[in-house]
């Protein structure tokens, strides 16, 4: 494990549990590039939280997920064209916002075969998916739920990050 310095409240060190957690839509992603990062990453030695392996059975999945951004010492956001239709990656964006500039933690996007310009303004293609969102909002906490989402996705796309496009050997 890799140690990690206090945070501003503890004056005890933390240990990470993981190296690097990976969020991405899975249906764009899974079988294609995330998963050859998976391995790619597992392969040189680092331990990397990704859903499908690492979730335990019968524990509810939201609060594992939030706990393991917690827990990881980088994230890497695999932004692809339907990660924002899912509100299960969009809070993930959130809580790994949060943890950048709470706790300090590396964030690194990535952004496959989409426009870091169309996350940036969630114009392009996310411009139907936050319309959706938008008529999608019947109360007062939806309606600031999807303005965090905004926030995160502007700041997520302001990082400095890699920009792949979808090609056969990419």
């Amino acid at each position: 494990m890799i140690g990690h310095g206090a945070s501003s409240s503890s004056s005890s060190s933390k240990l990470w549990k993981h190296d690097v957690f990976l969020s991405f839509r899975g249906e764009d992603t899974r079988k294609g590039f995330t998963g050859h990062l998976h391995q790619a990453l597992e392969g040189k030695g680092y331990k990397t939280f990704i859903d499908e392996d690492d979730l335990k059975r019968g524990e509810e999945i939201k609060p594992e997920l939030l706990r393991a951004i917690e827990e990881s010492r980088i994230s890497i956001i695999v932004f692809s064209k339907r990660y924002a239709d899912s509100s299960w990656c969009l809070d993930e964006l959130v809580k790994i916002m949060e943890c950048r500039s709470e706790l300090g933690q590396h964030v690194l996007p990535i952004f496959y075969d989409v426009e870091a310009s169309d996350i940036r303004k969630q114009e392009g293609s996310l411009a139907p998916m936050f319309q959706k969102h938008e008529e999608d909002i019947r109360k007062k906490a939806k309606r600031e739920r999807v303005e965090q989402w905004r926030k995160a996705l502007t700041e997520a796309a302001n990082l400095s990050g890699y920009d792949l496009k979808n090609t056969e050997n990419g």
